[in-house]
């Protein structure tokens, strides 16, 4: 379902889709057919990547770990504090399906819109 909502988001062009390397290889990772593969790998490669230098990026996301977890929550993927941390730091919505977002936007600035 996440796949065919992405599809289309990505045909309709309506929004700009922004990505950072933690998005792409996670779902490079997983692809198993090596034409399904290059076909995804150009399609992240016409998207906006955020990037930055790697050093800030896994301090900011630790801090934003620790900040969450000062709250009580413990985020289960350190990846998706970088993720997050993208997001916040460029100031666009992540579209998910993961509860981790979840509970990192119910304490900081991250603004989400949640995949049904």
């Amino acid at each position: 379902m996440q796949v065919k909502i992405l599809k289309e988001l990505i045909k309709s062009r309506d929004e700009e889709i922004c990505t950072c390397a933690t998005i792409i290889q996670e779902v490079l990772q997983g692809v198993r057919e090596d034409s399904k593969f290059e076909s995804l790998r150009l399609q992240f490669l016409n998207m906006v990547i955020f990037t930055a230098d790697q050093v800030q990026v896994a301090i900011e996301a630790a801090s934003l770990y620790r900040l969450v977890r000062k709250k009580g929550v413990t985020i289960k993927k350190p990846n998706d504090c970088i993720i997050a941390w993208y997001a916040i730091n460029n100031k666009v919505k992540l579209l998910h399906n993961n509860s981790d977002f979840d509970l990192i936007a119910e304490h900081t600035e991250l603004k989400v819109v949640r995949l049904k």
